[in-house]
């Protein structure tokens, strides 16, 4: 199955090493691969808008994003290639951040981490090229079909993106998932008249 999909593996077992090392054996790395609007421009955090797709939170924050690339990646890298599937998951580690940067730049102690926004480009470009797919979330005992699970985190992530207060950006869940839609139609614009077709 690797051969099938090597950057879907190698990208999960890079963020699972680094965030575990990050977590419980080098803080500090934590803190270096932080995305801080504030500092990005001050102090040319450039490098930050990708590093901090590879660091996460807690365990439960990487199992989950992990579990869903590792679901959903394969298949969409078999389809478009493995080329194509980095470009897509660095651009939206990198675009997910873009509006978090233009609201949050003033604040010196926002900052964000995880892979949310690639996890999420890459989900929501698989469901267009397979609209049948299904996914399970514990503890729910019967398969979520993949649109529906979509639309329901769109509206779950745009809910709490406006009421705040729980330290997770749900921003670039949203923006994640619009560069996913757009990198298909950018690249492959027929994939959405079959999905049309098969809808």
């Amino acid at each position: 199955m690797y051969s099938q999909a090597p950057a879907t593996f190698n990208i999960v077992l890079l963020t699972v090493v680094i965030s575990l090392l990050a977590l419980k054996v080098y803080p500090q790395w934590l803190q270096f691969c932080i995305f801080r609007p504030y500092y990005f421009l001050r102090e040319k955090q450039y490098f930050t808008i990708l590093s901090s797709g590879f660091v996460h939170g807690s365990g439960m924050h990487l199992l989950f994003n992990m579990m869903t690339l590792y679901f959903f990646g394969p298949v969409l890298e078999r389809v478009i290639g493995s080329g194509a599937f980095v470009v897509l998951y660095a651009l939206a580690l990198m675009l997910s951040e873009v509006r978090t940067y233009w609201q949050q730049r003033h604040h010196r102690f926002y900052a964000a981490l995880g892979a949310s926004g690639g996890v999420c480009a890459i989900l929501f470009a698989s469901i267009v090229y397979f609209p049948m797919q299904s996914i399970f979330i514990m503890p729910i005992p019967v398969p979520i079909p993949a649109p529906i699970f979509a639309v329901c985190y769109l509206i779950y992530s745009w809910y709490f993106e406006k009421r705040g207060g729980d330290n997770i950006n749900h921003a670039a869940h949203i923006d994640g998932a619009i560069v996913g839609l757009l990198f298909v139609a950018v690249t492959d614009l027929d994939a959405y008249r079959k999905l049309l077709e098969m809808l």
